[in-house]
């Protein structure tokens, strides 16, 4: 028999691959690891760390635990990724992201090369581009956050912020769209800041430009670019509430359908443009297809939250409420579809959209690609713009789709008011 340098031969295994354990008896791997998705080139992993999951990756580089345990299950951490401590389950770290001490980082999460938070933050089906940066403190579940062009130039949530997600019904159908996909992934548009001690009341739509002041609670979309929100304090007031009444159900279903065409959007960028970086990356494949894994789980998570919701509605159709007769057939309509939105939006053809527009980019970013290498940050943020401006349209041609079929599938909601009338 061999000489052993511990009771358990998988930390064997990591020392003679070279990854630095400063004190080995204090940290717990899983039997179901796979070591050899367990880089040896610059891995130190701090006392008093667990590592499960058989579809754990680790890349080169990557520190765990350098500010107290971490505790990472079945998660994906590109090149040089530092998890400071905390609990991490079912998330893909790109290259370079960070998380604080106290973290907790759930399912479907996605943080891009160099997105950051500090301590105590809460994410849980959260995506975060390139060089987005949360504060401490923050509990910013179901969001996806885009905006900025570089580590200098980045969207940023402030400190003591929430996202709230969770209505007095009992809803989670609240995901708030901060930017957006097709512009987002241009890293070219100008960030996006949300100041601490301050809120957004899910799902919302904010776009790029836009500054918070510390202490806003966003109740409302803000559409336009380059704005200055500033909070309303409401004056104390008790007033008649009416559980399950959604007197404003048009607008969390477009929200919800806004969100989840982003996310088709974000799958297919990946499929076509992001696969082409993660081949020459070490472990890239397998970082690569767990991210399509999570933005599968993404979706299916809206859908879900969207069909719970739509069995509430039926508890309170009444034809005799306030709203009128057309607010309770457009809640009769979304009880009745509302559980077949899968199938109507996340279909076949809502992924060919834009096909044209996607070819000739994808022309213009190959040609990029061969002049200036293969590190995606450095190519994406030199495109051209007559060439970035076209893979915006094919994107949004996928946006546009999902608007459309939502909007044509629950005429009674009357979804996108603008959008595909002549």
């Amino acid at each position: 028999m061999g000489y052993q340098l511990t009771p358990d031969p998988k930390i064997d295994q990591l020392f003679k691959k070279g990854v630095k354990l400063p004190s080995p008896f204090t940290i717990d791997i899983g039997e179901e690891v796979d070591i050899d998705r367990i880089s040896g080139k610059g891995v130190r992993i701090y006392p008093g760390c667990r590592i499960y999951g058989e579809k754990t990756v680790i890349s080169s580089g990557v520190q765990l635990g350098a500010e107290g345990p971490v505790t990472l299950e079945n998660c994906q951490l590109g090149p040089g990724v530092e998890l400071k401590g905390g609990y991490f389950k079912n998330s893909v770290f790109l290259e370079k992201s960070s998380m604080g001490s106290g973290a907790h980082v759930r399912e479907a999460c996605l943080l891009e090369e160099q997105a950051s938070g500090a301590h105590c933050v809460g994410l849980k089906h959260t995506i975060l581009f390139p060089f987005v940066t949360l504060g401490s403190l923050i509990n910013f579940c179901d969001c996806l956050m885009a905006g900025g062009t570089s580590r200098k130039d980045h969207s940023e949530v402030g400190s003591s912020f929430i996202h709230f997600n969770f209505t007095p019904d009992g809803d989670k159908a609240t995901p708030s769209l901060i930017g957006d996909v097709p512009r987002g992934v241009m890293l070219n548009k100008p960030p996006i800041f949300l100041g601490g001690q301050g809120g957004l009341v899910g799902p919302l739509w904010v776009n790029f430009g836009n500054v918070t002041a510390a202490g806003a609670i966003l109740r409302k979309d803000i559409e336009m670019e380059n704005c200055l929100i500033v909070g309303r304090r409401h004056s104390p007031k008790i007033l008649h509430r009416i559980p399950k009444a959604y007197p404003n159900l048009s607008k969390i279903v477009e929200n919800n359908v806004r969100y989840i065409g982003n996310l088709i959007a974000l799958e297919q960028w990946y499929r076509h443009v992001r696969k082409l970086f993660f081949r020459e990356q070490e472990y890239g494949t397998l970082i690569w297809e767990a991210v399509l894994d999570n933005l599968q789980r993404a979706k299916k998570e809206r859908f879900q939250r969207l069909k719970e919701m739509a069995n509430k509605v039926a508890e309170a159709i009444d034809l005799t409420a306030p709203k009128g007769p057309e607010h309770q057939k457009a809640k009769q309509e979304f009880f009745e579809k509302g559980k077949d939105l899968e199938g109507l939006l996340d279909a076949e053809a809502t992924h060919r959209a834009g096909e044209e527009e996607r070819d000739t980019f994808l022309d213009g970013l190959l040609k990029q690609k061969r002049e200036h290498g293969d590190h995606y940050l450095k190519v994406i943020q030199g495109l051209p713009t007559k060439i970035s401006s076209v893979g915006t349209a094919w994107l949004d041609a996928i946006v546009l789709n999902t608007c459309l079929k939502a909007k044509r599938g629950l005429p009674a909601l009357r979804l996108f008011k603008g959008i595909g009338e002549t």
